[in-house]
């Protein structure tokens, strides 16, 4: 067992509906392990369990209808085969002993006809494209100019989401995220430039988060339900001149829903943690390793002791170490690289290979003098893919 004196990233967590064995929780990132029709390859199922050591994993972005898809062979949760395909996922994670929440990810204006299943024009708050060029399943191409969402279409955006998070309660998800930062639909709304809008969602720029959170969170319980924000991200060419005010309003409009938690990422212009934490009631997941290098054990620390959030949340760091709380207890440096040759391939190479401290020691122990391996060694090597 760890020794949770050594770290406060290792210390229990209980509020509302979590009870979790440590502070440390997986960050969403985008994997590509689907098939071409959004349902997750089996080997999702694997790499979900070896990290179930996490106080809380949160998956990778998953559009709620082929209506939000933002990508060629990013997961779904619309159809029955996504349902099979996600409850394998759960039930992986749950046998583990894990905790487990569905990210839903809405693309908006992030998407183009040679990567949708719907072969057709994203839409968006407005229309203004991404910065180009952008990747499709074939390339890479010009990004489209997307379609103005009308009121009809920001109402089925909401009820996709709806269905979607029905969906993930049946997939056996201990609950849902919504996809509120880093460009995509929620963000479109909150920033300047992607919202160009003269009506209601234009004037007021957290209207169309409030509802959709609201809508959601009656459907399948604010104990359920978080919510990702990333104040200030200028990622894919998104511009917010103040987001203070904006940021301020939508927490002070979503406070009385109780929501499982706030999951937001810090930013160097506007210290969103230091602003919001003490605006916001509940459960605050920080991140503060967006646009930056990896977050160390040193930076997570650092954000609880300085009262900044309850739990944080790590990305690449959990990528590479599927042990990470047990890394943390053992001081270990946290060194091990990323393969970027297979980060965004389908298999499990780059994906369910890489070894816990156990198997690294393991492989070390088992190699011999001038760098050749026993066949231990082997078989070590082996029984860590």
């Amino acid at each position: 067992m760890p020794n949770t004196a050594t770290s406060p990233l290792l210390t229990p967590y209980s509020s509302g509906s979590l009870t979790l064995p440590n502070r440390l929780v997986m960050a969403p990132m985008t994997r590509f392990r689907a098939h071409e029709d959004g349902t997750p390859l089996p080997v999702v199922a694997d790499h979900y369990a070896q990290r179930a050591e996490a106080g809380l994993l949160i998956t990778e972005g998953i559009w709620p209808h082929r209506r939000g898809q933002s990508d060629w062979r990013l997961p779904g949760l619309e159809t029955e085969a996504h349902v099979a395909g996600w409850r394998a996922v759960t039930e992986a994670v749950h046998a583990r002993g894990g905790r487990i929440f569905a990210q839903l990810m809405h693309g908006g204006r992030q998407g183009h006809p040679r990567s949708r299943l719907l072969g057709d024009i994203p839409a968006g708050p407005s229309a203004v494209p991404v910065p180009g060029p952008v990747h499709v399943k074939d390339g890479k191409a010009e990004p489209p100019v997307p379609r103005e969402m009308t009121a009809a279409d920001i109402h089925t955006a909401i009820d996709d989401h709806v269905a979607a998070a029905h969906n993930a309660l049946r997939a056996g998800f201990d609950g849902v995220e919504i996809h509120g930062a880093n460009s995509y639909l929620i963000h479109q709304f909150l920033a300047d430039n992607t919202n160009l809008r003269t009506d209601v969602y234009g004037r007021d720029k957290t209207r169309f988060a409030v509802e959709l959170v609201a809508a959601v969170s009656e459907a399948i319980g604010a104990h359920r339900l978080g919510l990702r924000l990333s104040p200030g991200n200028p990622q894919f060419g998104m511009s917010e001149r103040a987001p203070a005010p904006v940021y301020r309003a939508l927490l002070d409009a979503l406070n009385p829903l109780g929501l499982a938690y706030l999951h937001v990422t810090d930013n160097d212009d506007y210290p969103a943690l230091a602003d919001l934490r003490p605006r916001w009631n509940g459960t605050l997941i920080a991140n503060v390793g967006e646009n930056h290098p990896p977050t160390t054990r040193h930076q997570g620390e650092r954000v609880l002791t300085d009262g900044h959030a309850d739990l944080v949340s790590y990305g690449r760091a959990f990528l590479t170490h599927p042990d990470l709380p047990a890394r943390i207890a053992a001081n270990d440096p946290l060194a091990t690289p990323i393969d970027m040759e297979h980060l965004y391939t389908h298999g499990p190479e780059g994906y369910t290979d890489y070894p816990t401290l156990i198997e690294q020691h393991a492989r070390q122990l088992t190699t011999a003098p001038g760098g050749s391996v026993t066949r231990a060694g082997r078989a070590a090597r082996g029984a860590s893919r």
